[in-house]
């Protein structure tokens, strides 16, 4: 069921929700790294960089191949994981700076999937980047549901991985900037899980890795590659991911909670590299320009994820499932297996079926928006994809069935179909004075370049 809805009266409908005693409800971890592209990963493709743990990963669940993101900047695209909204609706729709440190904060009243399951029961963390206000805000974490949280507030102090503090709370702690922020972060999250083996709990594992800027503190196996530093450094850094998500499986093995945790994997967005560049084309990040576009793009490449799913016993090992479902589907999915009942005032349905084997859900359509420079909307209604590049461009229309890459604008010979797309963007959105559409004005692109969060 879609809603419409204004934050402010999600709120009112999502805080009347009631825990259900559920006879197994199940530990949840949703991974979500940054600026990950899904060619990135040897499971889907990779031939350069090494991922063993992410691959066992997908060996041992289901490939989600057609998981989308938000939308396809940082921000935003956690803000719909967290609410349940696509970006119609989402009170984030784009990345938007707070000096001196901060972004725009999710609004007084937002409910989060955090909020859904500690009124359930469930013990909540978010470790990593969160970016979505700061801790005197409405936006703060440990005011969303989050009982620990411990990393990066901002996504501009993210940027750094040797930097001068970190967060645990909202307690400032104060490094030499020489320790690499993985480590403290990674150890964090271990010790975390390790203190809530009896569950159950949520963690939301937000990795900044592997987003620029680019920093290692070890090359590995890829120092005496005859590659760039660049191309090392951002190889690096995917296999010290993959690491971390490896540490935390065996984690779970170790506590004997593996068998009732379910493991969702995913980026935050597409790839930060034009597939022309250094880093994109050696690495073939577009797996062969099979997805268009990257971070900033409507197009699939900017917002197909690297999806993997595991809950060993529930989730069907060796199974790549191409059904399509996006990152407001996540509340009402985490609500049916934590028992909690929720009202229908999200964009998001329930995928529990879908993760176990059986088949998607009916929808309407999957929209996305995106506000920086021009307001860029697409809308996915069956295997047709249409794409607007600002409120005054033409409507692009793509066969997604035929034509995963996009590279064949049939708008031309689908004139009804383009009319249905049309109307689709326009009723599966909520104006809002912070988001209007816009075109691209003189002087913004520039701006919005420097915004590389």
């Amino acid at each position: 069921m879609i809603f419409k809805t204004l934050p402010g009266l999600l709120s009112a409908c999502l805080l009347g929700l009631s825990a259900v005693v559920a006879a197994d409800r199940p530990n949840i971890i949703f991974i979500l790294c940054d600026d990950l592209a899904q060619g990135d990963l040897g499971c889907y493709g990779q031939k350069l960089i090494q991922t063993p743990s992410l691959d066992r990963l997908a060996r041992q669940g289901t490939m989600f191949p057609q998981l989308y993101s938000g939308t396809s900047v940082c921000a935003p695209s956690r803000s719909s994981l967290m609410t349940g909204l696509h970006m119609g609706h989402c009170p984030i729709r784009a990345n938007r700076e707070v000096q001196p440190e901060g972004q725009k904060p999710l609004p007084e009243g937002t409910v989060t999937v955090a909020q859904v399951l500690k009124k359930a029961g469930y013990a909540t963390a978010c470790t990593g980047k969160w970016g979505m206000g700061m801790f005197d805000t409405s936006g703060s974490p440990l005011k969303l549901g989050f009982d620990h949280f411990y990393g990066y507030n901002c996504q501009r102090h993210a940027h750094s991985y040797f930097p001068a503090y970190l967060w645990n709370n909202d307690k400032r702690v104060e490094l030499d900037g020489k320790t690499y922020a993985m480590d403290l972060i990674a150890r964090d999250t271990l010790d975390w899980v390790r203190a809530q083996a009896e569950g159950p709990f949520f963690l939301y594992h937000a990795i900044t890795l592997p987003h620029g800027k680019f920093e290692i503190d070890d090359l590995g196996l890829y120092k005496d590659k005859p590659w760039t530093e660049l191309q090392k450094t951002y190889a690096a850094m995917v296999t010290r991911l993959d690491s971390d998500v490896g540490r935390l499986l065996d984690l779970l093995k170790e506590l004997k909670i593996d068998d009732n945790t379910l493991v969702i994997f995913a980026g935050d967005n597409g790839a930060s590299f034009d597939p022309k560049s250094e880093v994109g084309r050696l690495f073939d990040q577009s797996m062969g320009g099979r997805l268009r576009g990257y971070k900033r793009s409507l197009y699939e490449g900017g917002l197909r994820q690297a999806g993997i799913a595991r809950w060993p016993g529930k989730v069907p090992a060796g199974r790549v499932c191409e059904e399509p479902w996006a990152f407001w589907d996540f509340l009402p999915t985490a609500a049916e297996l934590a028992g909690a009942r929720i009202s229908p005032a999200h964009d998001g349905l329930s995928v529990v079926s879908l993760l176990k084997g059986g088949s998607a859900p009916e929808r309407e359509a999957f929209y996305w928006e995106l506000h920086e420079g021009a307001s860029l909307q697409a809308v996915r209604f069956g295997s047709w994809k249409a794409v607007r590049n600002g409120p005054s461009k033409p409507v692009e229309l793509y066969d997604l069935g035929k034509d995963a890459a996009e590279s064949t604008n049939v708008a031309a010979s689908h004139p009804d179909l383009v009319a249905r797309a049309v109307e689709l963007m326009k009723t599966l959105r909520t104006d809002s004075p912070d988001w209007p559409l816009v075109d691209q004005k003189p002087g913004k692109k520039k701006a919005a370049k420097k915004n590389k969060n």
